[in-house]
């Protein structure tokens, strides 16, 4: 996929490659941090490829802070979308617990630190299920994502062995927790 990616790219003129980094950085998941490595590949200097992906993956933040809760709350009346409602918040209470223990820093670094399931998305819907504050929730997400930017592109060229040992040491915690869920459940047995 990301060699096709690739290949896509480097075919197109560079003024459609900054507008793919700009959309693709939209993206959940991928944001910023996906797309500089790829931006990068297609021969778009580190620079510009930093300012177009920050720009483009700030764009959702304020309608996600904005509209998520209206949403949700919306959703919850329709029986359909219920269990997808209830999935987001207990997802979200699960991956916001930073958030939760250190609100607004909280929220700040979990935007800044650049590993899977971190970023502008994950962080804004957290904010947003946990009534934070948006006029501070935004500038701390902006920053968070402008910090988590500048970690990728001066780690870039060790991207590959960084995104190995990251997603290593998530499935060893990963790994961890359920044995020691396990374990706590046989004790209270």
């Amino acid at each position: 996929m990301t060699e096709w990616i690739i290949a896509f790219g480097e075919s197109v003129t560079i003024g459609v490659q900054k507008l793919l980094v700009v959309i693709v950085s939209m993206l959940p998941v991928i944001e910023l941090k996906g797309t500089i490595p790829i931006a990068i590949a297609w021969g778009i200097p580190k620079l510009t490829s930093f300012v177009f992906a920050y720009i483009g993956s700030c764009l959702p933040v304020i309608p996600l802070l904005l509209l998520l809760r209206p949403i949700i709350k919306w959703m919850y009346t329709k029986t359909v979308f219920k269990g997808f409602a209830n999935w987001i918040e207990t997802r979200s209470e699960h991956r916001g617990q930073l958030i939760y223990d250190y609100r607004y820093f909280g929220l700040f670094l979990f935007v800044a630190i650049p590993l899977p399931t971190t970023g502008v998305w994950t962080g804004s819907i957290v904010a947003s299920l946990l009534k934070m504050d948006i006029k501070k929730c935004i500038p701390l997400i902006f920053a968070g994502n402008l910090v988590a930017g500048i970690i990728v592109v001066l780690l870039h060229d060790y991207m590959w062995y960084i995104i190995i040992g990251v997603l290593s040491i998530t499935l060893l915690l990963f790994i961890l927790r359920k044995i020691k869920n396990k374990l706590k459940s046989r004790l209270e047995k």
